[in-house]
Protein backbone atom coordinates (compact mmCIF):
# COMPACT_ATOMS: atom_id res chain seq x y z
CA UNK A 1 0.00 0.00 0.00
CA UNK A 2 1.22 3.36 -0.98
CA UNK A 3 1.53 5.75 2.02
CA UNK A 4 1.72 8.61 -0.74
CA UNK A 5 -0.93 9.84 -3.20
CA UNK A 6 -0.37 8.71 -6.77
CA UNK A 7 1.09 10.86 -9.19
CA UNK A 8 -2.07 12.10 -11.34
CA UNK A 9 0.71 13.57 -14.15
CA UNK A 10 -0.72 17.00 -12.77
CA UNK A 11 2.41 19.22 -12.16
CA UNK A 12 2.04 23.23 -11.79
CA UNK A 13 5.41 25.31 -11.44
CA UNK A 14 5.84 26.19 -7.40
CA UNK A 15 6.12 29.87 -8.50
CA UNK A 16 2.91 30.20 -10.39
CA UNK A 17 1.24 28.50 -7.17
CA UNK A 18 3.30 30.24 -4.65
CA UNK A 19 1.50 33.53 -6.61
CA UNK A 20 -1.74 32.12 -7.00
CA UNK A 21 -1.87 31.13 -3.07
CA UNK A 22 -0.62 34.27 -2.23
CA UNK A 23 -3.35 36.27 -4.36
CA UNK A 24 -6.36 34.04 -2.70
CA UNK A 25 -5.47 34.76 0.92
CA UNK A 26 -4.57 38.54 -0.20
CA UNK A 27 -8.11 38.68 -1.66
CA UNK A 28 -9.11 37.84 1.83
CA UNK A 29 -7.81 40.64 3.53
CA UNK A 30 -4.26 38.96 4.72
CA UNK A 31 -1.93 41.75 3.88
CA UNK A 32 0.48 41.17 1.40
CA UNK A 33 3.47 39.63 3.10
CA UNK A 34 1.62 38.17 5.27
CA UNK A 35 -0.11 36.37 2.46
CA UNK A 36 2.73 35.40 0.92
CA UNK A 37 4.51 34.22 3.80
CA UNK A 38 1.15 31.86 4.47
CA UNK A 39 1.25 30.51 0.95
CA UNK A 40 4.83 29.69 1.83
CA UNK A 41 3.93 27.93 4.90
CA UNK A 42 0.59 26.32 3.19
CA UNK A 43 2.90 24.84 0.11
CA UNK A 44 5.56 23.60 2.05
CA UNK A 45 3.58 20.54 2.46
CA UNK A 46 2.58 19.84 -1.28
CA UNK A 47 6.29 20.72 -2.09
CA UNK A 48 8.06 18.29 0.29
CA UNK A 49 5.64 15.77 -0.60
CA UNK A 50 3.29 16.11 2.55
CA UNK A 51 0.07 16.95 0.76
CA UNK A 52 -2.34 15.93 3.22
CA UNK A 53 -0.73 19.20 4.89
CA UNK A 54 -0.86 21.77 1.83
CA UNK A 55 -3.48 22.44 -0.83
CA UNK A 56 -5.68 20.51 -0.34
CA UNK A 57 -6.49 22.01 2.79
CA UNK A 58 -6.96 25.24 1.38
CA UNK A 59 -10.78 25.40 0.45
CA UNK A 60 -11.31 22.80 2.93
CA UNK A 61 -10.11 24.74 6.18
CA UNK A 62 -8.26 27.78 5.64
CA UNK A 63 -10.85 29.73 3.52
CA UNK A 64 -13.89 28.57 5.86
CA UNK A 65 -11.76 29.67 8.87
CA UNK A 66 -11.19 33.22 7.02
CA UNK A 67 -15.21 33.25 5.79
CA UNK A 68 -16.60 32.21 8.85
CA UNK A 69 -15.02 34.77 11.05
CA UNK A 70 -12.79 32.46 13.24
CA UNK A 71 -9.77 33.61 11.70
CA UNK A 72 -8.94 37.13 11.65
CA UNK A 73 -7.29 37.73 8.62
CA UNK A 74 -6.06 41.35 9.48
CA UNK A 75 -5.34 40.06 13.08
CA UNK A 76 -2.07 41.83 14.68
CA UNK A 77 -0.84 40.08 17.15
CA UNK A 78 0.02 41.36 20.81
CA UNK A 79 2.90 40.64 22.79
CA UNK A 80 1.45 40.33 26.27
CA UNK A 81 4.61 40.06 28.09
CA UNK A 82 8.73 39.97 27.67
CA UNK A 83 11.12 39.18 29.48
CA UNK A 84 13.72 39.60 27.06
CA UNK A 85 14.47 35.74 26.17
CA UNK A 86 11.21 34.85 26.91
CA UNK A 87 7.84 36.16 25.63
CA UNK A 88 4.07 36.03 25.12
CA UNK A 89 1.85 36.24 22.20
CA UNK A 90 -1.47 36.62 21.75
CA UNK A 91 -2.09 35.94 17.40
CA UNK A 92 -5.73 37.31 18.28
CA UNK A 93 -7.00 34.36 15.75
CA UNK A 94 -4.85 35.29 12.89
CA UNK A 95 -3.86 32.80 10.28
CA UNK A 96 -1.44 30.29 11.83
CA UNK A 97 0.04 29.62 8.76
CA UNK A 98 1.98 33.14 9.12
CA UNK A 99 1.52 33.86 12.83
CA UNK A 100 4.06 30.24 13.53
CA UNK A 101 6.62 31.54 11.27
CA UNK A 102 6.90 34.89 12.49
CA UNK A 103 7.03 33.41 16.36
CA UNK A 104 9.68 31.91 15.41
CA UNK A 105 11.20 34.90 14.08
CA UNK A 106 10.84 36.53 17.04
CA UNK A 107 11.99 34.03 19.22
CA UNK A 108 15.26 33.64 16.88
CA UNK A 109 15.74 37.40 17.21
CA UNK A 110 15.69 36.65 21.35
CA UNK A 111 18.19 33.33 21.14
CA UNK A 112 20.57 35.71 18.76
CA UNK A 113 20.77 37.98 21.93
CA UNK A 114 20.75 35.99 24.79
CA UNK A 115 21.37 32.35 22.75
CA UNK A 116 17.89 30.88 23.33
CA UNK A 117 14.45 32.30 22.67
CA UNK A 118 11.18 31.31 23.95
CA UNK A 119 8.28 32.50 22.45
CA UNK A 120 4.25 31.14 24.21
CA UNK A 121 1.28 31.77 21.71
CA UNK A 122 -1.97 31.46 22.37
CA UNK A 123 -5.57 32.52 20.17
CA UNK A 124 -4.05 30.55 17.38
CA UNK A 125 -5.41 29.17 14.23
CA UNK A 126 -4.06 26.09 12.78
CA UNK A 127 -0.49 26.59 11.80
CA UNK A 128 -0.37 23.77 8.47
CA UNK A 129 2.86 21.64 8.42
CA UNK A 130 5.02 22.60 11.76
CA UNK A 131 8.32 21.43 10.40
CA UNK A 132 7.82 24.33 7.97
CA UNK A 133 7.82 26.83 10.85
CA UNK A 134 11.02 24.96 12.83
CA UNK A 135 13.27 24.59 9.88
CA UNK A 136 12.63 28.78 9.72
CA UNK A 137 15.44 28.60 12.67
CA UNK A 138 17.56 25.92 11.13
CA UNK A 139 17.71 28.12 7.91
CA UNK A 140 18.99 30.65 10.55
CA UNK A 141 21.12 28.24 11.70
CA UNK A 142 19.58 27.43 14.97
CA UNK A 143 17.97 24.95 16.27
CA UNK A 144 14.03 24.89 16.57
CA UNK A 145 11.38 23.18 18.19
CA UNK A 146 7.73 23.93 17.59
CA UNK A 147 4.89 22.18 19.43
CA UNK A 148 1.14 22.61 18.90
CA UNK A 149 -2.64 21.72 20.97
CA UNK A 150 -5.41 21.20 18.57
CA UNK A 151 -7.35 23.96 20.80
CA UNK A 152 -11.03 23.18 22.18
CA UNK A 153 -11.13 20.13 19.45
CA UNK A 154 -10.80 16.59 20.68
CA UNK A 155 -10.05 13.93 18.27
CA UNK A 156 -8.13 11.40 20.31
CA UNK A 157 -9.08 9.05 23.58
CA UNK A 158 -7.15 8.24 26.37
CA UNK A 159 -5.61 4.55 26.33
CA UNK A 160 -8.49 2.59 27.74
CA UNK A 161 -10.80 6.17 27.31
CA UNK A 162 -14.11 6.10 26.12
CA UNK A 163 -13.98 9.51 25.00
CA UNK A 164 -12.29 12.00 22.62
CA UNK A 165 -9.82 14.07 25.04
CA UNK A 166 -6.64 15.23 23.17
CA UNK A 167 -5.66 16.75 19.18
CA UNK A 168 -3.02 15.08 17.61
CA UNK A 169 -0.88 17.86 18.93
CA UNK A 170 1.95 17.76 16.93
CA UNK A 171 5.56 18.65 17.36
CA UNK A 172 8.47 19.43 15.58
CA UNK A 173 12.47 19.70 15.65
CA UNK A 174 14.50 21.21 13.32
CA UNK A 175 18.42 22.14 12.96
CA UNK A 176 21.23 22.65 10.46
CA UNK A 177 22.46 19.19 8.99
CA UNK A 178 24.09 18.19 5.53
CA UNK A 179 24.32 21.09 3.09
CA UNK A 180 20.71 21.28 1.91
CA UNK A 181 19.44 18.88 3.79
CA UNK A 182 18.40 20.08 7.50
CA UNK A 183 17.27 17.77 10.11
CA UNK A 184 13.39 18.29 10.51
CA UNK A 185 11.05 15.95 12.73
CA UNK A 186 7.65 16.85 12.30
CA UNK A 187 5.22 14.47 14.11
CA UNK A 188 1.81 14.19 15.12
CA UNK A 189 1.59 12.34 18.45
CA UNK A 190 -0.64 10.12 17.32
CA UNK A 191 0.05 7.17 14.63
CA UNK A 192 -0.65 9.90 11.95
CA UNK A 193 -2.27 13.16 11.82
CA UNK A 194 -6.02 13.31 10.26
CA UNK A 195 -4.85 14.59 6.98
CA UNK A 196 -3.60 11.41 6.51
CA UNK A 197 -6.34 9.37 6.89
CA UNK A 198 -8.58 11.46 4.51
CA UNK A 199 -6.10 11.85 2.35
CA UNK A 200 -6.37 8.23 1.42
CA UNK A 201 -10.00 8.02 1.84
CA UNK A 202 -9.89 10.63 -1.26
CA UNK A 203 -7.98 8.71 -2.86
CA UNK A 204 -9.64 5.45 -2.05
CA UNK A 205 -7.02 3.54 -0.89
CA UNK A 206 -6.83 1.35 2.33
CA UNK A 207 -4.37 2.03 4.89
CA UNK A 208 -2.11 -0.28 7.44
CA UNK A 209 -3.53 -1.90 10.32
CA UNK A 210 -2.25 0.22 13.60
CA UNK A 211 -3.43 3.78 12.23
CA UNK A 212 -7.03 3.44 12.83
CA UNK A 213 -9.21 1.07 15.56
CA UNK A 214 -12.66 0.57 16.49
CA UNK A 215 -14.25 0.44 19.91
CA UNK A 216 -13.03 -2.77 20.90
CA UNK A 217 -9.66 -1.86 19.78
CA UNK A 218 -9.63 -4.10 16.23
CA UNK A 219 -8.07 -2.44 13.36
CA UNK A 220 -9.73 -0.76 10.69
CA UNK A 221 -7.78 -0.02 7.35
CA UNK A 222 -10.82 1.74 5.53
CA UNK A 223 -10.12 5.30 5.84
CA UNK A 224 -13.81 6.65 5.66
CA UNK A 225 -14.81 4.85 9.02
CA UNK A 226 -13.33 7.39 10.70
CA UNK A 227 -14.98 10.24 9.77
CA UNK A 228 -18.07 7.85 9.80
CA UNK A 229 -17.49 7.54 13.64
CA UNK A 230 -16.49 4.27 13.07
CA UNK A 231 -13.29 4.19 14.09
CA UNK A 232 -10.57 6.50 16.22
CA UNK A 233 -6.93 7.20 16.01
CA UNK A 234 -4.59 5.48 17.36
CA UNK A 235 -1.27 6.76 19.47
CA UNK A 236 2.02 6.18 18.61
CA UNK A 237 2.83 2.83 20.22
CA UNK A 238 -0.06 1.28 19.10
CA UNK A 239 -1.78 -0.48 21.86
CA UNK A 240 -1.07 0.10 26.06
CA UNK A 241 1.32 -3.06 25.66
CA UNK A 242 3.44 -1.91 22.78
CA UNK A 243 4.51 1.80 23.50
CA UNK A 244 0.90 4.03 23.34
CA UNK A 245 1.57 5.48 26.54
CA UNK A 246 4.78 6.92 25.24
CA UNK A 247 2.32 8.77 22.21
CA UNK A 248 -0.08 9.71 24.84
CA UNK A 249 2.41 11.30 26.59
CA UNK A 250 3.79 13.28 24.41
CA UNK A 251 0.68 14.70 23.41
CA UNK A 252 -0.13 15.72 27.11
CA UNK A 253 3.57 17.05 27.08
CA UNK A 254 2.81 19.23 24.29
CA UNK A 255 -1.11 20.45 25.59
CA UNK A 256 1.53 21.20 28.80
CA UNK A 257 3.96 23.33 27.04
CA UNK A 258 1.58 24.94 24.24
CA UNK A 259 -1.63 25.60 25.97
CA UNK A 260 -1.40 25.09 29.75
CA UNK A 261 1.69 27.16 29.58
CA UNK A 262 0.38 29.97 27.62
CA UNK A 263 -3.27 30.32 28.81
CA UNK A 264 -4.64 28.43 24.87
CA UNK A 265 -7.75 26.58 25.30
CA UNK A 266 -6.99 22.61 26.17
CA UNK A 267 -8.14 19.76 25.23
CA UNK A 268 -8.59 17.68 28.50
CA UNK A 269 -11.06 20.35 29.85
CA UNK A 270 -14.17 19.55 31.29
CA UNK A 271 -15.94 20.03 28.02
CA UNK A 272 -14.91 17.10 27.01
CA UNK A 273 -16.22 14.87 29.07
CA UNK A 274 -19.74 15.84 27.44
CA UNK A 275 -18.17 13.59 24.19
CA UNK A 276 -19.36 10.34 22.77
CA UNK A 277 -16.36 9.01 21.99
CA UNK A 278 -15.99 10.30 18.62
CA UNK A 279 -14.19 13.77 17.26
CA UNK A 280 -15.77 16.70 18.93
CA UNK A 281 -15.38 21.12 20.09
CA UNK A 282 -13.32 23.12 17.73
CA UNK A 283 -9.95 23.57 16.75
CA UNK A 284 -10.12 27.54 17.97
CA UNK A 285 -7.36 28.95 20.57
CA UNK A 286 -4.86 26.97 19.66
CA UNK A 287 -1.72 27.42 22.16
CA UNK A 288 2.04 27.11 20.20
CA UNK A 289 5.28 26.77 22.53
CA UNK A 290 8.22 28.08 19.65
CA UNK A 291 11.75 27.68 21.40
CA UNK A 292 15.18 28.19 18.97
CA UNK A 293 18.66 27.65 19.92
CA UNK A 294 21.45 29.43 19.16
CA UNK A 295 24.34 27.19 18.81
CA UNK A 296 27.26 29.28 18.05
CA UNK A 297 26.24 31.38 21.64
CA UNK A 298 25.96 28.23 23.47
CA UNK A 299 29.63 26.84 21.63
CA UNK A 300 31.15 29.84 20.07
CA UNK A 301 33.75 28.51 17.70
CA UNK A 302 31.68 26.59 15.28
CA UNK A 303 31.67 23.41 17.41
CA UNK A 304 27.94 22.77 17.05
CA UNK A 305 28.11 22.90 13.35
CA UNK A 306 31.19 20.29 13.03
CA UNK A 307 29.39 18.23 15.59
CA UNK A 308 26.68 17.98 13.45
CA UNK A 309 27.77 17.53 10.16
CA UNK A 310 29.48 14.58 12.00
CA UNK A 311 26.59 13.24 13.63
CA UNK A 312 24.42 13.22 10.45
CA UNK A 313 27.37 11.92 7.97
CA UNK A 314 28.09 8.78 10.26
CA UNK A 315 24.48 8.15 9.92
CA UNK A 316 24.34 8.68 6.36
CA UNK A 317 27.49 6.20 6.02
CA UNK A 318 25.68 3.85 7.76
CA UNK A 319 25.08 0.70 5.70
CA UNK A 320 21.52 -0.44 5.34
CA UNK A 321 20.44 -4.01 5.31
CA UNK A 322 19.98 -6.17 2.33
CA UNK A 323 17.66 -5.01 -0.71
CA UNK A 324 17.19 -1.73 2.16
CA UNK A 325 17.02 1.94 0.72
CA UNK A 326 20.14 3.85 2.09
CA UNK A 327 20.26 5.19 5.93
CA UNK A 328 18.59 8.85 5.75
CA UNK A 329 17.41 10.79 8.77
CA UNK A 330 14.43 13.12 8.67
CA UNK A 331 14.35 16.17 6.57
CA UNK A 332 16.89 14.46 3.91
CA UNK A 333 13.90 12.57 1.77
CA UNK A 334 11.66 15.46 2.05
CA UNK A 335 14.41 17.78 0.86
CA UNK A 336 14.67 15.65 -2.45
CA UNK A 337 11.47 15.89 -3.29
CA UNK A 338 11.33 19.68 -2.76
CA UNK A 339 14.71 20.26 -5.12
CA UNK A 340 12.87 18.03 -7.83
CA UNK A 341 9.24 19.61 -7.56
CA UNK A 342 10.95 23.10 -7.62
CA UNK A 343 12.27 21.71 -11.42
CA UNK A 344 9.39 19.23 -12.54
CA UNK A 345 6.42 21.09 -10.83
CA UNK A 346 4.54 20.48 -7.78
CA UNK A 347 2.38 17.28 -8.48
CA UNK A 348 -1.08 17.99 -7.23
CA UNK A 349 -3.86 15.52 -7.07
CA UNK A 350 -6.68 15.23 -9.34
CA UNK A 351 -9.58 16.56 -6.68
CA UNK A 352 -7.13 19.42 -5.31
CA UNK A 353 -6.09 20.50 -8.68
CA UNK A 354 -10.06 20.84 -9.10
CA UNK A 355 -10.53 22.88 -5.75
CA UNK A 356 -7.56 25.38 -7.09
CA UNK A 357 -9.32 25.53 -10.78
CA UNK A 358 -12.60 26.34 -9.19
CA UNK A 359 -10.48 29.28 -6.85
CA UNK A 360 -9.04 30.63 -10.26
CA UNK A 361 -6.29 28.95 -10.97
CA UNK A 362 -5.06 29.15 -14.65
CA UNK A 363 -5.16 26.08 -16.54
Amino acid sequence: MSLTLPDTGIRVPYAELLSFTTRVFHDRGVPAARAETAATALLYGDLHGLGSHGLANLRRLYLPLLESGRCDPAAEPEVVRDTGPAAVVDTRTALGLWAATEAVELAADKARDHGVGLVSVRGGTHLGCAGHHAAVAAARGMLGVVASNCGGQRIARPPGGAVAMLGTNPLSVAAPARPGRPFVLDMSTTVVPTGRVRAAARAGETIPAGWLADDQGRPVTDPAAFDRGEAHLRWLGGAPDTGAYKGFGLALAVELLAAALSGAALGPAPAALDGDGGPHGVDDDIGYLVLVVAPETLRPGGGFAGTVRTMFGTLLDCPPVADADAVRYPGWLEAERAARHREEGVPLARDVHEDLRALGLPR
